[in-house]
């Protein structure tokens, strides 16, 4: 039987958009299957080295639980994303889930190649020594290549 094979596309910057394409990429590769991310624009994110710039905001995120109702206003206030971060962090490690650093490991570990948007890099000025070792560059048609006949193609 052929390996299946995985192929996403991270295109989110924040906190909790990171998580996903981790969970998803590292959980596939545990499963014996292929697996490459294409990280794009903010997706770029979880290439970096230091991943503690990452937050979740509760502005125009109508579905984050909060402990108490927060109108609009509130949560525009100065000081609320590094709340709404901070009580999400503590909230995962309550509930013993994996850190951003401990998941990007795994997935290293297991081999999913991580390809970092040549283009995007290039856009927003980075140099390689900003984002982690083992990951490689390329365009579109680099991850088309493989998108191409993965089993299952998903777009984060």
């Amino acid at each position: 039987m052929e390996q299946k094979k995985m192929a996403l596309i991270a295109t989110k910057g924040t906190l909790d958009w990171a998580y996903p394409p981790l969970i998803l990429s590292s959980t596939a590769a545990a499963l014996g299957w292929e697996v490459q991310v294409f990280c794009t624009f903010y997706g770029l994110s979880i290439l970096r080295k230091d991943l503690g710039g990452l937050k979740v905001s509760p502005l125009a995120n109508p579905a984050m639980p909060m402990p108490v109702p927060m109108p609009v206003l509130v949560q525009a206030l100065p000081g609320m994303e590094a709340m709404a971060t901070m009580m999400m962090k503590a909230k995962m490690k309550s509930k013993g889930v994996a850190s951003l650093e401990e998941l990007r490991s795994l997935c290293l570990e297991a081999e999913v190649k991580f390809i970092a948007c040549q283009m995007t890099v290039d856009l927003f000025e980075f140099k390689p020594s900003d984002f982690i070792d083992g990951i490689d560059y390329g365009g579109a048609t680099t991850f088309l290549d493989f998108a191409g006949s993965a089993d299952v193609t998903l777009y984060i």
